[in-house]
């Protein structure tokens, strides 16, 4: 008879426990701390919930389900007719359900004060750590509105229940539906973000709708309720509001052509789309398209920086996880010198995104009476939207590499966040719109620059932001060489601010490192290159919260 083995091959030593059940909101101190002085420490019981909620057993559980399971475009139903219907996974519906209920989409529209959007940021920033595609949808609710008011009886149809805390999906009418969500179909194929190239069609009809034709390359979350869309009339690119039932209950003209087949954000669907006379009701006045979606794209833009520092934040808390409990070389990971610089090195980018994510959201909440805010708005979430999502990518990447061969199989989560993480930088302007965006801020409004210098310059003095401050006021000077440095110029001037935040607001242990490695040049391209004088155990103390 065969001998049994002397030994088990297939115990099971020297792996981390799986991270899960811990409140991510009592675990993030940057996050906690800013949410309390940007005006919102009156919704921390119910960010404490969503942090319980978001890395529970059920929540990842449901975010792995609605992205091995991605949606699925049925074009015709099976006699032949057109059914242009989107079917997505349950584990899609219950994310959005949660979202929707909690008020991520629409909260500070529904109960406007001091903090309203600072606390919507941090809940949108905690769920998301549990899965980020079905941010898109919540997301783009919660931009449309500012854009609706601008007509103010397509507002009053609508804002009810893009503002209802009711997650209410299938195909009805409106008068019909609890609660809505909203899309988008800006680009087209020729133009992408050259909007004032797009080729879409409307004609006025007597009734005063419009007719629509024309074909949209990308049309973000297809399943909505309504889109916000552009198309040209004789004054010019106009903004309009596109329901997918009309209000006799029929379909409205929206031929849902494929879906796109994308490096990430896979729970999430993303269409071409074809209008053939499809109905729809202009949103602010003809020619005026691009002046109406500019308060929504703010919103957007705030939304995927605030979507970037949670990806950051939730691979740097897993590989905190995991090297908190893998051993290697005779101890711990994190126990490791290099491993510890490469940490420390991730938790300084995270804290940075996460406090400027923060603060932009505090000036949303404070813009419409103070110029100072407002322009911080403009200024600062352009600089952002450029910054964070690039770094998110490369966040995203090394934390996955703490990992080791674990962080590169699917069931630890990080491949996801490490294919997400593209998507915001790209989405609503890619980097070099972005920059240029700056730099027509800069010629178009003076008194934001101001605005920027004054907030940089209530950390006080630090050489190393003082050096970059006087090098950014060069730079913005220069017009031979701006816009071909323009992404040099908004880098600087987005980690000039950053520091700003952190020197003002986290410990000097962090502040100074990231002034020391982001602006004074004494760390290294890589992260992991932290200098010997970075106190390196007081920063992961403060990471892991």
């Amino acid at each position: 008879e065969p001998q049994q083995p002397a030994y088990r091959t297939h115990e099971v030593r020297n792996q981390p426990p799986p991270f899960a059940g811990e409140d991510l909101f009592a675990r993030d101190a940057a996050l906690r701390a800013g949410v309390e002085r940007e005006g919102a420490g009156w919704a921390g019981e119910r960010l404490h919930e969503i942090g319980q909620r978001a890395n529970s057993a059920e929540a990842i559980a449901l975010g792995f389900a609605a992205n091995a399971h991605p949606p699925t475009l049925h074009t015709h139903d099976r006699f032949g007719n057109r059914s242009d219907e989107v079917e997505f996974h349950p584990a899609w519906h219950r994310l959005m359900q949660t979202a929707v209920g909690w008020g991520l989409h629409a909260a500070p529209w529904r109960t406007p004060g001091p903090g309203a959007h600072v606390a919507r940021a941090a809940g949108f920033y905690l769920w998301s750590q549990a899965e980020a595609g079905h941010g898109c949808p919540i997301s783009m609710t919660y931009a449309a509105i500012p854009a609706l008011r601008a007509q103010p009886e397509v507002a009053v149809e609508w804002e009810p229940r893009l503002t209802s805390l009711d997650y209410d999906f299938g195909l009805r009418p409106a008068a019909e539906k609890r609660g809505a969500i909203c899309g988008m179909a800006m680009t087209e194929k020729q133009g992408g973000s050259d909007l004032r190239a797009n080729t879409t069609r409307a004609v006025a009809q007597d009734d005063g709708a419009y007719r629509l034709t024309g074909h949209k390359w990308f049309c973000s979350a297809p399943m909505s309720d309504v889109f916000l869309t552009l198309a040209q009339v004789p004054d010019g690119l106009t903004c309009f509001l596109l329901p997918r039932v009309l209000p006799d209950g029929t379909r409205n003209a929206i031929h849902l052509q494929r879906l796109k087949d994308k490096l990430g954000n896979r729970s999430n669907a993303s269409a071409e789309i074809e209008l053939l006379g499809a109905w729809a009701q202009r949103v602010g006045s003809e020619g005026r398209g691009i002046p109406t979606i500019i308060e929504m794209v703010n919103y957007t833009r705030l939304d995927c920086i605030i979507g970037s520092a949670a990806i950051m934040r939730g691979a740097l808390v897993h590989a905190l996880h995991h090297t908190r409990h893998r051993q290697a070389f005779g101890k711990a990971l994190i126990d490791q010198p290099l491993m510890r610089n490469v940490l420390a090195d991730l938790a300084l980018e995270s804290e940075a995104a996460t406090v400027l994510s923060l603060r932009l959201a505090g000036a949303c909440d404070r813009a419409a009476t103070d110029p100072h805010e407002a322009h911080l708005k403009r200024l600062g979430t352009a600089l952002g939207k450029y910054w964070v999502c690039k770094r998110a990518s490369l966040v995203a990447a090394e934390a996955l590499e703490c990992l080791g061969g674990n962080g590169y199989v699917e069931e630890s989560g990080m491949p996801r966040l490490y294919r997400e993480a593209p998507v915001n930088a790209i989405w609503e302007g890619s980097g070099n719109v972005n920059c240029l965006d700056v730099l027509r801020a800069l010629d178009r409004e003076p008194a934001s620059l101001e605005a920027y210098l004054a907030e940089v310059a209530r950390a006080g003095t630090n050489p190393h932001l003082d050096a970059t401050v006087r090098e950014i006021k060069r730079l913005v000077t220069d017009p031979d060489w701006r816009e071909m440095r323009a992404r040099y110029i908004v880098e600087r001037m987005a980690l000039a601010l950053q520091a700003s935040l952190l020197l003002r607001h986290a410990p000097s242990e962090v502040a100074d490192a990231f002034c020391e490695t982001r602006l004074g040049g004494e760390g290294g391209l890589a992260f992991g290159t932290l200098p010997p004088t970075a106190k390196v155990e007081a920063i992961l103390a403060r990471a892991w919260g």
